[in-house]
């Protein structure tokens, strides 16, 4: 599985930073790092947790 971000849609709020700190950073510009794409098991309900999250609907899994 992997995660996925929509450039045109994020806006850069830091909330998918908040839910899932090792995939997303906000960096000083204000723009989201996406730190890591290959989602583990163990990993899979903080992402679930950081899309659902996402006001502006910029993230997506594939499975």
């Amino acid at each position: 599985m992997k995660v996925f971000v929509d450039r045109g849609k994020c806006t850069g709020l830091g909330i998918c930073e908040s839910l899932a700190p090792a995939f997303f950073e906000v960096d000083d510009s204000g723009e989201l790092v996406q730190l890591k794409e290959d989602i583990t098991a163990d990993e899979l309900a903080a992402i679930e947790e950081a899309v659902q999250g996402c006001p502006t609907e910029a993230l997506r899994i594939e499975r």
